[in-house]
């Protein structure tokens, strides 16, 4: 898959225009679903030095992309009046997604599975859960 990528608030906390702590399992998921075979592809509202530093951060923690803010590699972002900033990708991980960003182990096991985000939390509430315990008020009073 073709997978499109945020950084402020998705792979890092944010802090824009500074780059904020990362989310904890972003650059491990990313990691991996680039050993799966997945072609990523940066998709952010920076420009100039601040994409570079993005694009440096993942760098150094092991995730270099395929593509930045284009479809690919080589396509001149300077013709910007005349290309759509549409990506054409199989999916777009953004924290401004409706109902925000999923955990990144749920993101990893969607898209490894191949099932949507609603699929996921059909088969989670099939689940048979644990018994839970009596509460603590419940226990000393109940």
């Amino acid at each position: 898959m073709i997978i499109a990528v945020d950084f402020d608030g998705t792979i890092v906390e944010h802090k824009y225009p500074s780059i904020g702590k990362e989310i904890p399992f972003a650059i491990a998921t990313l990691k991996q679903l680039q050993d799966d075979g997945h072609r990523l592809i940066l998709w952010s509202c920076r420009e100039g030095r601040l994409l570079q530093d993005a694009v440096e951060y993942c760098h150094k923690r092991g995730v270099d992309f395929f593509a930045v803010n284009s479809n690919y590699p080589d396509e001149d972002v300077d013709q910007s009046a005349i290309r759509s900033r549409k990506l054409k990708a199989d999916m777009f991980i953004d924290d401004r997604n409706v109902g925000g960003l999923p955990d990144w182990g749920v993101i990893y096991e969607m898209i490894s599975r191949g099932i949507t985000h609603e699929q996921f939390l059909t088969e989670i509430s099939l689940t048979p859960s644990r018994p839970q315990k009596p509460s603590l008020w419940k226990r000393l009073f109940g």
